[in-house]
């Protein structure tokens, strides 16, 4: 018996003796993503205070860092450069200063940061000036030159507190879908997934982390586009083993999620969102035991930050940038006789759609114009006209082209985008639009992207809604009263987002290989869009939107009776 109660002492020793060398370490890794150009508390587009900013996360890190110290690791997953004019002026405007997100970014102190598609949008001067002025990584695993080597470093060690964790980025692979191949020249975006599945061995063997980071600018939900894996974040963390935890955005849904990988081994997918209003927060817990992780806890979640004051002493430091940003956005450039919204454009003919197709017929002097709305809500009161106002008339920087289709090609683009737009209806009773509930009781939603709803400029024509996809379009004339001929070539003004393929107007809709797209490009202004609109406003000087009324829905009887139950059900 004494041999037995000395056995158990010595045991119990031994495990005490374990113990009292094990070492707990707690990680706080915190990740933004899609802020979009919002490095200020101020909406410059819309003329009021916002919620969400870079000011705002630099609050929240000063606290976490009052916490953990040096154990806190700040990441953001991509489209930074597109959005609020504070981008744009650094963008394009002043283009030798150190660009305001590098700055604002190496002022709050991020780590490491992954390139978005919107950010790629900008175009190589932009973000490789700005990725140059970062003074942390910029990663890219699956951004690579044309020979195949990374055009981007792949991944990052951080060690903090003996703890190394690898943070691998990339971006979605459907950059080419979108996007003109002049603003990625030299580039190819590879598969995430295959990327991850044979990038992960290579870290473990040569890095040996204790935690792997994915950081990605891809949505949660799998989707693909034109062939390309859009969002795949699910679908990595489920299929590829090692992760720990993968921060996604791209989609723009809040989402935090533990699930399990083909090991069987958790993992924590998380997208906090965009605009800098929520905050990623995972907690990683490590027991090390000479020198060897032997248990680690990882929790997950989202943190609201939109509410915090926001940091008094970064909005100090960036104050002349604040005060630059203000002064362009509001420059008058013009006046506007009326009041346009964009809304009227989803039910017709509408002096808000119609004034970018006037402008983009004038630029290119086509024969015939596209053009989709932007947004489903931006408004323009009659009066004086401000910079910032362009934002809501035009809210990408895409560039404008002048591109040649056959009618038959153009009609058949017509076709596919009311066919998205639109519902078929059989009695006045029905939708006009193609919609379906929204998550708001009571409110509906579009079933298709509204940024693939075009309508043309230059001819003369009915979509008529009781017809099936393929028969709606029946075009009259040309606008100048000349016949409108399929088998005649056509100068058309389309923006380089879909005149590279996005939304499928051209594509699916034309019927337009997208590797012969370039073939059809005839010109290309080397300016975005929005820039040769307010241009053209400041040479006016006076505007008068007025609807070009070339276009209408039939039968009428229906439509306007459907119009006013589909308007109170979408826009409420």
């Amino acid at each position: 018996m004494k041999k037995y109660i000395l056995l158990l002492l010595v045991l119990v020793g031994v495990s005490m003796f374990a113990s009292s060398q094990d070492k707990s370490v707690i990680l706080k890794l915190y990740h933004t993503t899609d802020v979009h150009g919002n490095f200020f508390p101020f909406d410059f587009i819309n003329n009021r205070i916002s919620p969400g900013s870079l000011a705002g996360v630099s609050t929240y890190i000063n606290l976490q860092r009052g916490i953990y110290g040096d154990n806190v690791l700040l990441l953001d997953g991509g489209d930074l450069l597109q959005g609020q004019p504070a981008a744009y002026y650094y963008n394009f405007v002043d283009v030798t200063s150190t660009h305001l997100c590098a700055a604002a970014m190496n002022y709050i102190g991020y780590d490491a940061a992954a390139l978005g598609n919107h950010d790629v949008e900008t175009g190589h001067a932009v973000y490789d000036r700005w990725i140059k002025d970062c003074n942390f990584p910029v990663l890219g695993a699956n951004i690579l030159k044309k020979d195949g080597t990374p055009y981007l470093p792949p991944y990052h060690i951080f060690v903090k507190d003996g703890v190394k964790v690898a943070v691998i980025g990339m971006i979605t692979q459907a950059i080419p879908a979108w996007l003109p191949e002049n603003l990625w020249e030299g580039l190819q975006f590879a598969d995430i997934e295959t990327t991850a599945r044979k990038l992960i061995p290579e870290i473990q063997k040569k890095e040996k982390p204790d935690v792997i980071v994915g950081l990605f600018h891809t949505g949660v939900k799998t989707a693909e586009v034109a062939g390309f894996k859009e969002s795949v974040g699910m679908e990595v963390a489920q299929q590829v083993p090692g992760f720990d935890v993968i921060f996604t955005g791209h989609d723009h849904i809040p989402f935090v999620e533990k699930v399990a990988n083909q090991s069987g081994d958790s993992v924590w997918i998380i997208n906090p969102g965009p605009g800098a209003h929520n905050i990623s927060d995972v907690e990683v817990k490590l027991t090390r035991r000479k020198g060897k992780v032997i248990r680690k806890e990882i929790t997950g979640r989202l943190e609201d930050i939109s509410t915090l004051e926001p940091d008094g002493a970064y909005m100090n430091h960036f104050e002349e940038a604040y005060r630059k940003t203000e002064a362009y956005v509001n420059a008058e450039i013009g006046e506007f006789t009326e009041t346009i919204s964009v809304q009227d454009g989803f039910f017709g003919p509408s002096a808000f759609i119609d004034l970018i197709h006037s402008l983009q017929l004038k630029l290119t002097r086509a024969d015939l114009s596209l053009v989709a709305p932007l947004s489903l809500n931006a408004v323009i009161d009659s009066g004086k006209v401000y910079m910032r106002d362009m934002f809501n008339l035009y809210k990408y920087e895409n560039l404008l082209y002048t591109m040649s289709l056959t009618g038959k090609e153009f009609k058949d683009a017509l076709e596919y985008s009311y066919g998205l737009w639109t519902n078929q209806m059989t009695s006045e009773e029905d939708h006009l639009l193609l919609i379906q509930p929204g998550a708001e009781e009571g409110k509906y939603r579009f079933r298709h992207p509204y940024f693939a709803f075009d309508s043309a400029a230059g001819m003369i024509y009915t979509v008529d809604v009781s017809k099936p996809v393929g028969e709606r379009i029946h075009i009259r004339q040309m606008a100048d009263g000349t016949a409108f001929d399929e088998d005649k070539t056509y100068k058309v003004a389309v923006n380089s987002y879909q005149g590279s393929g996005g939304a499928g107007i051209l594509t699916e809709g034309a019927g337009i290989a997208r590797e012969k797209l370039s073939e059809r490009i005839l010109y290309s202004t080397d300016k975005d869009l929005r820039y040769y609109l307010a241009e053209e406003i400041k040479k006016e000087k006076v505007i008068s939107p007025q609807s070009l009324n070339q276009w209408s829905f039939i039968p009428r009887e229906w439509v306007e009776k459907a119009t006013i139950r589909d308007r109170e059900l979408v826009f409420p």
